[in-house]
């Protein structure tokens, strides 16, 4: 016991010392920008987003005020198209180091279908998302308790419904507080933080002035909710103003404030109070993940190391000693019973859809490849937060160039189960896993557009998807499919038998789909707790960054999955049940379809809409994801299973 305890604390500390390479590095990817004192600094926009009903929307589709000459679009990446992301000039003027006091942008009157779209929006709990050299702005707000808190990932509310009333206002003044820094050896000043704190405020002009929201002379007229040279204070709420109601023909003012503050945040680092949420996750609960993980794997691994090694040489010292004695010595020993008696079985090809299986090796081989891929560009910091869209991009490409992989391992276990419809194996292999997503994807893409989201793809975008999956996708899986057919034939040890052996009824727990309920419940508890945070994430507009300790739960999970399946595996040739090809699949695969399961549970942290849209997204993506996982275990447990029997039976003299 006291040697285990040694062992589990030498594997924890290698851990934590590889983890440790992982944590905090990352590569921005864009070039510091230094402003000259009053020099402009242009604000964007970003889509108005809401966890409620995971409907992006158009920053302009509502009331506020537009720029001069109408919104202009940035830039913007394949990603960014593909996550929803609408990025968009502002009418804000923001000056390097000066300072504005409730500077008057606009007005606007309210028609009846202006006041309860913007109602509709804000009781849907909608935030903005505002962009200044390239840094989101983080919301400012007071406690319930009084204290000023700040978050950094989600933006900040449209409007508030007060409780009693029901009664719905809109932050029409903001106050921009933007922290910047001076680099050694340079003239200029860098933007290294943003914040805004949103208020509402029913503002009325000095001397009863009334505005028609056009002349020049409503951009200098004093307001009586505004002091001179003084910025607003959320601690001075309800004392000389009330807040601006939504309601129709009423004229809404907008204004802001912008504050400067000089900070010793250096340009390098000024993102790792967004990716910490300033601490708001303490650190030792990933580690808690981690150790979760690493306990589960060793358990497991003890578990199997104990069974296996020590029944297999057992079993095996058995079945070579009885080859060893004469025929009538064999007559005086007992019946052979084991694993041993299928060894003319064990190699049958699926009964079953044997090209499906191949199929769905293949494919699942292609998602964990781009998965690993992926996962170790963003540890190691070329997949910033700071570079939208590049994670989504970055999938993209890398599940591209690993359908070599796809059309390798399919038409090689294709082969080996003497195929006959290679062509059509190896073009299931390159359309059926992405032709699902990409029909529910188009599905989703067709009802977005009738919402007006900006989470609905551009035309030209999804012809730029289709093409790189017909143009490059299907191309490398048929070359990968070229190369597998033109190796030899995979070899087994045992000669498969020309009639099957019949599988004697097995008892209740040996039962295959009772071993396929229970097997990935072990892997899931390895993984669940990071899975938490990565769900968070996803569909919380939560920045995500600690892929370090993504990248070993992933190994973990992996792992886990493989030593599982093969433990069951060999139970079930024990039980002389030969047909395990697809039993070691949707075993080692049961662990999506409890991550499935969790996905119901965890739904209600969303608190969503009544919108059936919403839950067809989040059911229908999670649905996604979770066959993505599915095939990515069950070829992970398939083939180690193959791996695994062949050595045990290539290791017994078989007559």
């Amino acid at each position: 016991m006291t040697k285990l305890r040694s062992m589990m604390a030498k594997a924890s500390v290698f851990s934590m010392a590889i983890l440790k390479t992982c944590h905090g590095f990352y590569v921005p990817g864009v070039r510091p920008y230094e402003f000259e004192q009053g020099e402009e600094v242009p604000m964007k926009v970003n889509s108005l987003t809401s966890i409620h009903t995971q409907l992006p929307k158009d920053y302009y589709r509502l009331p506020f005020c537009r720029p001069t000459g109408g919104p202009k679009m940035a830039s913007e990446n394949l990603g960014e198209f593909l996550t929803g992301n609408k990025i968009q000039n502002s009418p804000y003027s923001i000056n390097m180091l000066r300072e504005v006091y409730c500077q008057v942008l606009c007005q606007v009157t309210l028609t009846k279908l202006e006041a309860h779209t913007l109602a509709t929006h804000i009781k849907y709990g909608y935030h903005n998302n505002w962009i200044i050299d390239n840094l989101p702005g983080a919301s400012v707000g007071l406690s319930g308790s009084g204290q000023q808190q700040t978050h950094y990932a989600g933006g900040f509310p449209i409007g508030f419904i007060t409780k009693d009333t029901k009664d719905v206002y809109v932050y029409n003044h903001v106050n921009i507080m933007l922290e910047y820094h001076n680099p050694d050896g340079k003239d200029g000043h860098r933007v290294v933080g943003f914040a805004v704190e949103p208020m509402s405020i029913a503002h009325e002009y000095s001397g009863g002035y009334e505005w028609d929201g056009e002349s020049s002379e409503g951009f200098t007229k004093p307001l009586s909710t505004c002091k001179a040279n003084e910025h607003m204070n959320l601690d001075s709420k309800g004392t000389y103003y009330s807040f601006q109601k939504v309601e129709p023909e009423q004229s809404i003012i907008y204004t802001y404030d912008v504050t400067w503050k000089y900070s010793e945040t250096a340009w390098a680092s000024r993102w790792d109070v967004y990716l910490s949420e300033d601490h708001m996750v303490p650190a030792q609960v990933h580690w808690y993940s981690i150790t979760n993980s690493i306990l589960v794997v060793l358990f497991l691994s003890l578990l199997v190391v104990s069974i296996l090694v020590r029944s297999l040489r057992r079993d095996i010292a058995g079945y070579n000693a009885m080859e060893a004695l004469t025929d009538e010595e064999k007559e005086e020993e007992l019946d052979e019973s084991g694993w041993k008696l299928v060894h003319a079985d064990v190699f049958r090809p699926p009964s079953n859809y044997p090209m499906a299986f191949c199929i769905m090796v293949g494919s699942g081989a292609q998602i964990g490849l781009c998965a690993f891929f992926t996962i170790c560009c963003a540890a190691v910091g070329f997949l910033s937060p700071a570079r939208r869209g590049s994670l989504m991009t970055a999938t993209l490409i890398f599940y591209m160039l690993c359908g070599c992989l796809a059309g390798y391992v399919s038409s090689r276990l294709y082969k080996s189960f003497r195929g006959r419809q290679w062509q059509m194996c190896t073009l299931a292999t390159a359309t059926a896993f992405p032709g699902l997503c990409f029909m529910i994807f188009i599905f989703f893409n067709t009802i977005l557009a009738f919402f007006r989201s900006t989470a609905s793809v551009p035309f030209l975008d999804l012809v730029i998807v289709a093409a790189m999956w017909c143009c490059v996708s299907i191309p490398l899986v048929f070359l990968g499919a070229y190369f597998g057919y033109k190796e030899e034939s995979m070899e087994f040890p045992t000669v498969t038998s020309t009639i099957a052996r019949a599988v004697p009824e097995p008892s209740f727990f040996m039962k295959p789909l009772v071993g396929i309920s229970m097997a990935g419940m072990v892997p899931f508890a390895a993984a669940y707790v990071e899975l938490f945070f990565i769900m968070t994430s996803l569909w919380m507009d939560q920045f995500y960054y600690v892929f370090g300790f993504t990248l070993v739960v992933f190994v973990i999970l992996l792992i886990t999955c493989a030593e599982v399946t093969v433990l069951l595996c060999y139970y079930q040739l024990c039980a002389e049940n030969h047909r395990w090809w697809w039993f070691s699949f949707f075993a080692s695969g049961s662990t999506a379809a409890y991550t499935f399961v969790y996905s119901f549970f965890w739904f209600r942290s969303l608190e969503a809409s009544k919108m059936l849209i919403t839950y067809m997204l989040y059911f229908g993506y999670m649905f996604l994801i979770c066959t993505a996982m599915f095939l990515v275990t069950g070829s992970v447990g398939a083939l180690t299973s193959l791996w695994f029997i062949r050595k045990i039976f290539g290791t017994i003299k078989v007559d």
